[in-house]
């Protein structure tokens, strides 16, 4: 059997509010309830599970292979709502995308502190 990942849960102070800023951003359809759960579909078969954590989550980093036209559309979005964003992981370069592997990427935080990424091209090895 192949081993794909099927789930994670994202640990965050405000499920709803998470959630509904995944969504939103990347154009996803809203989040539905699962257990204690809100759960965002992602691509590939997985699953987004947002949980209300009674403590300040450490913040982790989830990158998105995206493609070229929804970069264009998540990026749109991105600006729409002023949200920072940066090229690069350790926040240099601030307001700038990256161009790495020929396609583009930039990074951006959601409302419970985690830091998000998208990309069109996976990065080499």
């Amino acid at each position: 059997m192949a081993i794909k990942l099927n789930h994670t849960i994202v640990n965050v102070r405000d499920k709803q509010k998470s959630a509904d800023f995944f969504t939103e951003v990347f154009g996803l359809a809203p989040a539905q309830p699962f257990y204690d759960f809100l759960s965002v579909d992602v691509a590939n078969e997985v699953t987004l599970d947002f949980c209300d954590a009674d403590y300040d989550p450490e913040a982790q980093h989830y990158a998105f292979l995206v493609s070229e036209a929804e970069f264009d559309a998540i990026f749109a979005r991105i600006q729409a709502r002023g949200i920072d964003y940066w090229a690069d992981p350790a926040k240099r370069e601030k307001g700038a995308i990256n161009r790495h592997f020929g396609g583009r990427g930039v990074y951006f935080e959601e409302p419970g502190g985690h830091f998000l990424e998208i990309i069109t091209r996976p990065y080499e090895k």
